[in-house]
């Protein structure tokens, strides 16, 4: 399969083309003829135009790849080896969500020819590939695994905003279902991964490696979250107490904040499910995510308190909250926290507005019915710096006291304005 792909013989195909999808689908037609799919017509158009759907990609990305873009399934026909790069959600109860790769499971088995290799992407949890997608490719194609066609698991480590950790230069993890296919898919991502390739002994061993890498970040950040309460009550600042642990070699340097997004918010539900399944509860997985969940409305809860500390009526207050994507730098908006702050300052009749230079006003009115102002207005009782973005990073102590007056109270979750604050009541996590 890699020397025919690498001759130019057989094609590859990218289903998804998302922030993880497009740059692979980019980076191999750079290489080899690519065939990128996506359910969503829309975004097939923007990228014929060279527009990355996702803002993270720029026009010049797109130059030199031998692509064809397409919303038609009947146009995977033509590729050889599928990469499935599709979102894994979890549901309103915090279950995984297979609908997208099993359904687009669904659309390469109804074309998956003998000899053909399926590989996917999408982070699962361990057994997910084999026990879940491959009896829908089997179901759809009529084809025997492994005698007719083969299935490896290599996850994607993306990192959206991040311009240094991309795509070529982070060492990719790779598997297959039998030494054959997985040497031949290891050999396919060896052509675009400048870092290298750690090859997996089985697929469930490459599962298992993706979803813990996300389920390590969120417990050591949940452990900050709870140091930055205890912290609280004692007066402490915890960036400070950060900042003098982190002076001994062996630290490892995490902080507190909000926890969303579609990966460490997510994944660790994956695998709390798969433990569920095999009668484990997996006890410091479950509190990790139960303090991080929690930390929008901690957030909230301790904006109120500071602004009744000042005499006001918390009723008639009204709050400005900076930034609505899940992270700085970027405009996915999916399982953004900061609606969890929004949340709960309506249950205290909290009037708030919301700014951010990279959300797309309609898409968060559509995701979490609220609106997201041009800019900001004045007469604020406090103001939550809740996304790091770096254009929050820059304004002078000035620029908030015209927003809020001289009783007003900042609420930095980051600690970006730690030790710039003189006049202003100052809180961080």
């Amino acid at each position: 399969m890699y020397k025919a792909i690498k001759n130019k013989e057989k094609k590859i195909s990218v289903i998804g083309l998302g922030y993880v999808g497009l740059p692979i689908a980019l980076e191999f037609a750079k290489q080899v003829p690519v065939v990128g799919f996506d359910i969503k017509a829309e975004r097939v158009e923007m990228m014929k135009n060279k527009i990355d759907p996702s803002s993270e990609l720029e026009p010049e990305d797109f130059d030199g790849c031998d692509i064809e873009f397409t919303a038609n399934p009947k146009d995977l026909s033509q590729c050889h080896f599928h990469i499935i790069a599709v979102p894994t959600p979890i549901d309103e109860h915090k279950m995984p969500d297979l609908t997208p790769v099993l359904k687009a499971s669904e659309t390469i088995g109804k074309i998956l020819k003998k000899g053909d290799y399926v590989v996917y992407e999408s982070t699962v949890y361990p057994g997910c590939t084999e026990e879940d997608c491959v009896p829908v490719l089997e179901k759809m194609s009529g084809l025997k695994f492994i005698d007719d066609f083969k299935v490896g698991f290599s996850p994607e480590r993306i990192n959206p905003g991040d311009k240094e950790h991309t795509l070529t230069s982070i060492v990719k993890v790779s598997s297959g279902c039998d030494e054959e296919s997985a040497e031949n898919i290891a050999q396919v991502y060896e052509m675009i991964i400048k870092a290298g390739v750690h090859r997996a002994s089985s697929i469930k061993v490459a599962e298992a490696a993706k979803i813990i890498e996300n389920t390590q970040r969120d417990v050591n950040i949940a452990l900050m979250n709870e140091l930055s309460m205890i912290f609280n009550i004692m007066g402490i600042n915890t960036y400070e107490v950060l900042e003098a642990s982190g002076t001994k070699w062996n630290f490892l340097k995490f902080i507190p904040g909000l926890v969303g997004g579609h990966c460490i918010g997510v994944d660790p539900y994956y695998l709390l499910h798969k433990a569920k399944e095999l009668g484990y509860h997996a006890k410091m997985i479950n509190s990790g995510r139960s303090i991080n969940d929690g930390m929008g409305a901690y957030v909230a809860e301790q904006t109120v308190k500071q602004i009744i500390a000042k005499g006001k009526e918390i009723t008639s207050s009204k709050v400005l909250v900076m930034g609505m994507t899940f992270k700085e730098e970027v405009t996915d908006i999916r399982n953004s926290r900061v609606i969890d702050i929004l949340d709960e300052l309506e249950k205290y009749n909290v009037k708030f507005d919301i700014i951010d230079p990279f959300a797309n006003p309609a898409e968060v009115d559509k995701e979490y019915g609220v609106k997201i102002s041009d800019k900001a207005g004045n007469n604020y009782d406090a103001c939550i710096i809740a996304v790091n973005h770096k254009a929050y990073s820059n304004y002078e102590e000035a620029y908030f006291e015209e927003l809020m007056g001289e009783k007003g109270i900042i609420m930095d979750i980051k600690g970006v304005y730690r030790n710039k604050i003189r006049k202003l009541k100052y809180w961080s996590l």
